[in-house]
C-alpha cells in the first residue's frame, strides 16, 4: 500500500510539472511565429535544400570564368571607354533596327522626336 501511495505521488509530481511546460510551449508558439509564418520558413527551407547544389555549381562556373573575364575587362575597357564618348547620351538614338542582311542600324533621334515623346502603345493622337 505504502508502494502504490509513493507511485501516486511521484505520477502526480510528474503531471503538475509537466504542465507549466506545456503551457510555455503554447505561448512561445503564440508569441512567436503564426502558422503562415511557420510555412513560408518551411518552404524557403526546402527551396534552399533543392537549390543548393545548382548555386553550388553556379558559383564554381564564375570562379571559372573569373580570369576570362578580367582578361576582357581589362583589353576591351579601354575601347568601350572610347566607344562610350563618342556616342555620348544613349537617349539620343533610336532602339537599334537588324536588317535583313545582318547589319545593325543605330539612327539618331532628330531634334523633333527629342521634344515629342512617343506615345504609349495602343494610343492614337486626335
Amino acid at each position: 500500500m505504502k508502494q502504490l501511495r509513493q507511485l501516486r505521488a511521484a505520477c502526480l509530481i510528474i503531471a503538475l510539472s509537466a504542465v507549466p511546460v506545456a503551457a510555455q510551449e503554447a505561448d512561445d508558439t503564440e508569441k512567436g511565429r503564426s502558422l503562415m509564418e511557420e510555412g513560408a520558413r518551411l518552404f524557403f527551407e526546402g527551396i534552399q535544400r533543392e537549390m543548393g547544389p545548382a548555386l553550388e555549381g553556379l558559383r564554381e562556373r564564375a570562379q571559372d570564368m573569373e580570369p576570362a573575364l578580367r582578361q576582357f575587362i581589362e583589353e576591351m575597357g579601354p575601347a568601350l571607354s572610347d566607344l562610350m564618348r563618342e556616342v555620348g547620351d544613349l537617349s539620343a538614338y533610336h532602339a537599334p533596327e537588324v536588317l535583313p542582311n545582318g547589319d545593325i542600324i543605330l539612327r539618331r533621334k532628330t531634334p523633333q522626336d527629342v521634344l515629342e515623346p512617343p506615345l504609349p502603345e495602343g494610343e492614337i493622337e486626335l
